[in-house]
Order: C-alpha cells, then sequence, then structure tokens
C-alpha cells in the first residue's frame, strides 16, 4: 500500500492496484463516495457493444446476499438515492451519506460492484429495460441527431457509437458474455474509490479495505481467458466533413455542427472551455443572444464540447420550426464566420472567464461535485491540481489564444452537418445555401 499526500486530497494505492483519494471537507456531516471503474463504452468490440451500460444496470440487481430491492431499501432508509452512470470512457457508482452510515454504504456499494449476481433472469429483466431506453432515444429527434453527429465526427469508431449499445447487441447478450466483460474491466488496477466530505483518509481507506474490496470474496469466479481487455482499443482516425440528413416524423428541425475538438490532457482546455462559454454554452454567449434574444428563432441553441483521451469533439446544436431553418443556417454561418475571423472581444473575455471561475467555485461547495471531482480526475489520468492553478490557468488565457482554437474547433470547413427533420430536401438546400453541406454519407435520408 502506498500513500500520496495531495494539495487538500490524499491518494493511497491499495496492494491490488485499487486506488483511493479523499479529500476532507470541514463543516458538513455528508460523505460523498464513488466507485469509478475505467471502462466505458470506448472499451467495448462488435461482440460486446454495450456491455458497459448493461452491466451498470446489472449492479442494481445485487446478489443472494442482498438483492435489488434491499439495495434500494437500504439507500431509502438512510435517506439518499444510489446512482450509477456510463460513459465513453468509464462508469461509476456513487451515492452521499451521513458520514457515520460511510461503512454500511461502503458494504452495499462493494457488493454491487464485485459481486453482482447477474442470473439469467436479472438479466432477461435488465435487458427488457435497456430496449425500452433505446426505443426511448430513438423516439427523441435531439438524441438522434446527437448520435448522428457522433458517427459522422468518429467514423466506425467507438467514440462515435451508442454508449446504450444497439438492438441487436443487446438482444443477443447472455449471462456468461457480461460475467466475463465483468471479471476482465472490473479489477482493482481499473478501479477508483472516490470520497469527499466529513472524513479522515487513513479511516477511510481502512473502511474500503474491510467493507469495500472484501466484498470481491463474493464474486462469480470466471476462469482467465487470457484476453486483454483493452487490446482493440486504437486512437480514432481523421475526421473528414460528412453530412447526414436523417426523414423523421417530427415538429421541428434538429441541427447539429460538429468536428474533432481537443483530447482531454491538451493545455488548451481552459481556453476551450472560455471559447464554449463565449460562442454558445451561456445566456450571454454569442449564439444563444443571436439565435433566441434577438430573434426569437429557437428555444434550444447551445455550444457543447467533450473530451477524451486522444481526441475530443466540438459543436453546437439548434431546434427550430422547418419554416425558419434557412434562416437560422444563416445566422450560424454569420456566427461561425464571426468567432474563426476576429478574437473575441476583451469585455467578452474577462465576461467568460468570471464565469467559469464563479460557476466552478460555487459547485464546490457540494461535496458531491468535490468527490466527482477527485474520481473523475483520477480514473482519466489527470493531475488533481490546485483550485488557485486553475483559476490562474483561466485568467492566463488571451484573445489570440482563443482566436486561433476558434480557428482549429468552430471553422465551417471542418465541420459535419447531421439533421432530424421531416422535409430533408429543404435542410439540404437551406445548408447548401449558406456553405454548410458537405459530401452526403451513402444511405442518408433513411
Amino acid at each position: 500500500m502506498t500513500d500520496a499526500p495531495g494539495d487538500v486530497h490524499r491518494i493511497t494505492t491499495l496492494a491490488d492496484g485499487l486506488r483511493v483519494v479523499t479529500e476532507h471537507v470541514p463543516g458538513v456531516r455528508s460523505v460523498a463516495v464513488g466507485a469509478w471503474i475505467g471502462t466505458g463504452s470506448r472499451h467495448e468490440n462488435d461482440q460486446s457493444r454495450g456491455y458497459a451500460h448493461f452491466l451498470e444496470h446489472l449492479l442494481f440487481k445485487g446478489n443472494d446476499r442482498i438483492d435489488a430491492e434491499e439495495i434500494s431499501r437500504y439507500f431509502d432508509r438512510i435517506g439518499t438515492d444510489v446512482n450509477a452512470a456510463t460513459t465513453r470512457e468509464y462508469t461509476v457508482v456513487h451515492a452521499r451519506v451521513l458520514d457515520r452510515h460511510i461503512g454500511d454504504a461502503l458494504n452495499v456499494l462493494g457488493e454491487m460492484v464485485f459481486a453482482p449476481r447477474m442470473a439469467q433472469d436479472d438479466v432477461d429483466a435488465e435487458r427488457e429495460v435497456i430496449l425500452e431506453e433505446i426505443a426511448m432515444y430513438e423516439d427523441s429527434p435531439s438524441d438522434v441527431v446527437h448520435e448522428l453527429a457522433d458517427l459522422l465526427v468518429f467514423p466506425g469508431h467507438a467514440l462515435g457509437l451508442p454508449i446504450v449499445g444497439t438492438t441487436e447487441s443487446i438482444t443477443a447478450a447472455r449471462p456468461g458474455d457480461v460475467i466475463r466483460f465483468h471479471a476482465h474491466h472490473y479489477r482493482g488496477d481499473n478501479i477508483v474509490v472516490s470520497a469527499a466530505g466529513a472524513l479522515d483518509h487513513d479511516e477511510f481507506v481502512q473502511l474500503v479495505q474491510e467493507q469495500f474490496v472484501a466484498r470481491r470474496a463474493g464474486a462469480v469466479a470466471v476462469p482467465s481467458s487470457g484476453i486483454d481487455p483493452t487490446a482493440h482499443i486504437v486512437p480514432p482516425t481523421i475526421h473528414v466533413p460528412h453530412t447526414e440528413l436523417r426523414r423523421k416524423d417530427t415538429e421541428q428541425v434538429h441541427l447539429v455542427l460538429a468536428g474533432r475538438g481537443i483530447q482531454r490532457n491538451d493545455e488548451r482546455r481552459h481556453a476551450a472551455a472560455l471559447l464554449d462559454t463565449i460562442f454558445g454554452n451561456a445566456p450571454s454567449s454569442r449564439l444563444f443572444l443571436e439565435v433566441r434574444e434577438r430573434r426569437g428563432l429557437a428555444y434550444s441553441v447551445y455550444s457543447f464540447l467533450s473530451n477524451h483521451a486522444e481526441a475530443g469533439q466540438a459543436g453546437l446544436y439548434v431546434g427550430v420550426r422547418p419554416d425558419r431553418v434557412a434562416e437560422v443556417l444563416e445566422v450560424v454561418r454569420a456566427e461561425l464566420d464571426r468567432i474563426t475571423q476576429e478574437p473575441p472581444t476583451a469585455e467578452e473575455v474577462e465576461l467568460a472567464k468570471g464565469h467559469l471561475e464563479g460557476r466552478m467555485l460555487l459547485s464546490l461547495e457540494s461535496t458531491t461535485v468535490r468527490g466527482n471531482r477527485l474520481g473523475a480526475s483520477l480514473i482519466n489520468e489527470m493531475p488533481i491540481e490546485p483550485l488557485e492553478r486553475t483559476v490562474e490557468r483561466i485568467h492566463a488565457v488571451t484573445r489570440d489564444d482563443l482566436h486561433a482554437l476558434a480557428q482549429e474547433l468552430f471553422h465551417p470547413s471542418k465541420l459535419s452537418l447531421a439533421a432530424v427533420a421531416e422535409d430533408i430536401d429543404d435542410v439540404r438546400a437551406a445548408a447548401d445555401g449558406v456553405g454548410l453541406l458537405s459530401i452526403e454519407r451513402a444511405g442518408a435520408g433513411a
């Protein structure tokens, strides 16, 4: 067991490689605890598509010692919820509990993470739930258009595929398949346990060993297959802008323009957050003011960023009525030209810096946010830097930095177009009219 002190956090690595990271927060009664597994949809192959998410669901089914109802009743009894999420690159199970409940909570979380039963009836029941989830996304045009954009930006790569998997892959999954996936990925050296709040680091590490890790003894024994679970992971190929227009019976036209962003550990990540704030991710941003406030063209309009290990995505979304799609695309094109052709104003930059700093510092009054910051950083192999240093990095970004990054991320020639609409011919004509139509993918419009 090794220990590494941080600024206000401490990290201990156990003998099997499992890492524990904590931060003591004075003046609170709660502890936000999370189990982070370095396994997401990008760690799947064609045979295991959607398994990381499927497994996340099955963790809540419990086992012969504590079943699904008992898990729910336990967290209800102590006045909290247990939640989970699957992303492209990790899975997390987390809860916020009173400090006096942390030992028992770790016991339950350990049973969930290390020893899910995954019997046939559990798999069959949860399969139906996930198939309903897939159907729900298919009925949501705004979700569909983002999935189309992902496929355009990361063609043929796991980063571009739906986290929930496909109807075919989930229907075909069997208990043995998911059990083997669990055995390959839920290893000590692939897990981080994070906690923030009313705790002592050394005492918490002891509880993790006695309550959380000890549950591994009840795990289903699976013979080693000799398979390296990360062997199929490859970086994405170069993005070539394309267009996909999907015909769907919907009241609005849903549009996403997206291209490659920056990878997670890029030194320009703070500049990217500022650029996103200025362009479309704040109430005073250019897209929001111009599209919604001044012209009333849309209810929902925003820019977005996502960052992964080797690549990222940057883009914008807007939902608009069909008779206004040409006008909204004209405005979007004008804003893309403006953000890439000249630096943002000094006033915009200072406003964005104040926005980011304030939002970050205010959020850290929550033990959940603090715990998530620790766990996500460690599982993603990112430094947990002092807050003061992060603020310094934000304020060090210049207008020229933002201008150069905007040219890289938001130049119209680098963006793919995804659209979901009832009349895709009108969308095609409107996009072509403002120079936002790239080569269409084969099969578009189906």
